[in-house]
């Protein structure tokens, strides 16, 4: 089968036509070198490939690449596509966008000498599957991008996949007319936060999550004693955060009759934390 180029996105790295409306990212030393788009890619340097097997996946492809270079979103997908083939791990698709923009992010900060390791507490023992698929990711980051994450990387991954886990036997459906993310803006401006030029790359990731609340809602699986243990400490060590967080849950339980778990809740007091540290702000 001859592979003909959609987009060169480097020397390295190229989005392919695979008929019937299916694409794919290619990766191979030198693959794209005297290459033009509609032209024949050479299958003999291909090292590794990753199918866009859906529209929204497509989407989110050039969703990434408005603000994230290449090198990130293909190492990205690469972890993503350890998990579905060595864990057979279902995720929903928001994860591509999430993921990337936090190894981005962590990379960027890296760089710039101002990374700072994990505060989330350790949840190997109930997420096993999800902290070895974590520990590879973070394997693959740094070999790909020549970086030297710490292991506590490893749980903010692992995060990552906790909350895009694709429950099919979901309990619950919720309506989609609720605009989840002017709901919780108005509780975030209750308690004086704002988008400002220094929380901004938080802020818009925050709001990036939110897109995905519903269809994560829909995927929600049981609680359990481990997930308050965890939420518990988070509690104790991010006071005012957890707060703004459980006016959000309660706002929308009372909307929409829907009660946040402890993973949802959990990933909310950490976005908030970030953009208010950021910001400066002082918590009581």
């Amino acid at each position: 089968m001859q592979l003909i180029i959609q987009q060169i996105f480097n020397n390295n790295t190229v989005l392919v036509d695979l008929g019937d409306n299916q694409s794919a990212i290619v990766k191979g030393k030198g693959i794209a070198f005297h290459k033009s788009k509609k032209s024949f890619l050479d299958s003999s340097k291909i090292e590794k490939i990753f199918y866009l097997d859906s529209v929204d996946s497509q989407k989110n492809l050039y969703f990434l690449l408005k603000d994230i270079p290449i090198d990130i979103v293909t190492t990205t997908y690469e972890i993503v596509d350890y998990a579905k083939k060595k864990f057979n791990y279902p995720v929903i698709d928001y994860v591509y966008i999430t993921l990337s923009d936090h190894i981005y992010g962590a990379y960027k900060r890296y760089l710039a000498g101002k990374y700072q390791a994990s505060h989330i507490p350790d949840m190997s023992n109930q997420y096993i599957d999800e902290y070895l698929i974590a520990s590879k990711g973070l394997s693959i980051i740094n070999h790909n991008l020549n970086i030297k994450l710490p292991d506590t990387e490893i749980r903010n991954i692992a995060l990552h996949f906790i909350n895009a886990h694709d429950n099919k036997n979901r309990m619950q459906q919720v309506n989609t007319e609720i605009d989840f993310a002017k709901l919780i803006k108005t509780v975030l401006v209750r308690n004086n936060i704002f988008r400002t030029e220094s929380n901004s790359n938080y802020y818009d990731r925050f709001m990036v999550h939110l897109q995905y609340l519903k269809q994560r809602l829909d995927n929600t699986s049981q609680d359990t004693k481990f997930d308050r243990k965890i939420e518990l400490e988070i509690e104790r060590d991010y006071p005012g955060s957890t707060d703004i967080a459980k006016q959000i849950s309660n706002k929308i339980k009372q909307i929409k009759g829907v009660q946040l778990t402890s993973k949802e809740l959990l990933y909310f007091i950490i976005h908030i934390q970030r953009i208010t540290q950021e910001d400066g702000l002082h918590q009581h």
